[in-house]
């Protein structure tokens, strides 16, 4: 398969493979990773699907990297329109499980599979989402390190999102604290080498 056509296929499988992470999260009903507690809120009080909601927050974070002289790439664009349309028929095709040990299993294939999506996206170098070009921009901007404005910005997304109705719960913390390793874990086996190749003499 040629490179370009393996780094557009990886993308967009990647994305996809992020909404159907998330639509496990929701219906697992334990807690939703940070930004989806927001998305949670604002279509709990907008009326909105959660996929137009991700659309619509993914502009928004998109027009604050105006300032900070980020340049979107494809990648970053396609995050923000394949999983908006994608998370809603997500939800349509995965069960609501009433089992508590479905719910675990849906909670946790839904972190494992997030992390191996992300890296997937990641791994294409087409550019990165708008949730981490934002991170990256302020940290650039600011001077403070990466962790330091990740946790701040997620710690301020999930408590906006549960003040407006969003659920907060024990998938929230599990996805903080284990998605980090299992996507440093997924990165390079998904990261596509972007070097020359050399021609045969």
């Amino acid at each position: 398969m040629p490179r370009r056509t393996r780094r557009l296929t990886q993308l967009v499988l990647g994305l996809v493979a992020y909404a159907f992470s998330m639509a496990l999260m929701l219906r697992a009903g334990l807690g939703a990773m940070p930004w989806d507690v927001l998305h949670q809120g604002v279509a709990l009080r907008t009326g909105l699907s959660i996929g137009a909601t991700t659309v619509l927050t993914g502009v928004v974070v998109l027009l604050l990297w105006v300032p900070l002289r980020e340049r979107p790439g494809i990648g970053t664009v396609a995050n923000v329109v394949v999983i908006g349309a994608t998370v809603d028929l997500a939800l349509a095709v995965v069960p609501d499980p009433d089992a508590l040990g479905w719910r675990i299993g849906f909670a946790a294939a839904g972190i494992v599979l997030n992390a191996a999506a992300t890296a997937a996206y990641i791994g294409v170098g087409l550019g990165p989402g708008p949730r981490d070009g934002l991170m990256t921009g302020l940290a650039a901007r600011t001077g403070w390190s990466v962790r330091l404005v990740r946790t701040a910005i997620e710690v301020a997304v999930v408590l906006t999102g549960w003040l407006l109705g969003g659920t907060f719960g024990v998938v929230t913390v599990a996805y903080a604290l284990g998605v980090g390793p299992l996507v440093q874990w997924f990165l390079p086996r998904f990261t596509v080498d972007l070097r020359p190749r050399r021609s045969r003499s």
